[in-house]
């Protein structure tokens, strides 16, 4: 399995090229670049300026393995006001040009929310249901015809809480186009993540993301160093092993580090040598 840093890890004006050499620097094979409203990678972004980074991020030595997106945390794909709906459906086609263009096979998605206490409005949990599978099924032939994957990610949105709930969200949606983006540490509160794993399996599996968390801690204070927090990381490999998953894994973590924002990526790069060495 190859290893890579997501871009959520850091500042949304973080220097591109900077990034990309710390991730190299201390290891890793490729990055998660996102997109935002006033990054360098933003709605506005020519095919010819990606084109551009993802020769100098190859010239570094990485490769771009997914495209996240901070601007789907402002736009709501299964809300229910519409203008807003369309532009956070927008947001997904350009995450899926620039993983066409970055050479990505993934991009990750936010499915919106029925609540969260940082993102605006509360929606009614069958609707929230209802609106992003719309949004997802109209988004899907966009995708098919890229080569792009939509790996939809579990995260804080009180939506989608079960394994057995986001089979059946991607089992009725049916397309090898959608699949789930699945993190570890997200679902500690609500889950164990070796269970989600093997429910979900490499059907649907697209990608990981490994973070970690502790449970009793409340809030986004929650999310800690790889190994510092109750993921159950012999769980977790076991379970990668048993569905025969050989895809990225890449890190994540929230932009804590301000001083110093690239020691968190340092860290986590040994705790990965022991996670993936675990038997």
């Amino acid at each position: 399995m190859k290893t890579a840093v997501s871009f959520y890890t850091f500042a949304q004006d973080v220097d591109i090229r900077e990034a990309c050499e710390q991730v190299k620097n201390a290891g890793y094979d490729g990055v998660e670049l996102v997109l935002s409203e006033q990054g360098q990678i933003n709605m506005k972004t020519t095919e010819a300026e990606m084109l551009h980074m993802r020769r100098m991020i190859e010239d570094i030595g990485l490769q771009v393995c997914s495209i996240g997106a901070w601007n789907l945390w402002e736009h709501n794909i299964a809300g229910e006001d519409q203008q807003d709906v369309e532009y956070a459906r927008d947001i997904v086609k350009k995450q899926i040009d620039l993983a066409a263009a970055f050479g990505a096979d993934t991009v990750l998605i936010v499915p919106g929310w029925v609540g969260t206490n940082f993102a605006p409005g509360i929606v009614r949990y069958d609707k929230a249901y209802e609106n992003a599978q719309k949004s997802i099924l109209l988004l899907e032939p966009y995708a098919a015809k890229a080569g792009v994957s939509m790996g939809i990610e579990n995260v804080w949105n009180k939506f989608l809480l079960s394994p057995l709930e986001f089979k059946r969200f991607l089992d009725e949606i049916n397309s090898p186009y959608v699949g789930a983006y699945f993190d570890v540490g997200n679902i500690i509160y609500i889950g164990y993540p070796d269970q989600w794993i093997d429910i979900l399996g490499t059907k649907y599996i697209k990608k990981l993301h490994f973070c970690d968390c502790r449970s009793e801690q409340a809030g986004l204070g929650m999310f800690v160093d790889l190994l510092e927090g109750d993921v159950d990381f012999e769980a977790v490999m076991s379970a990668i092993r048993r569905i025969g998953y050989d895809d990225w894994i890449t890190v994540e973590f929230l932009p804590n580090y301000k001083r110093f924002p690239y020691q968190s990526i340092i860290n986590a790069r040994l705790s990965l040598e022991t996670i993936l060495n675990i038997k």
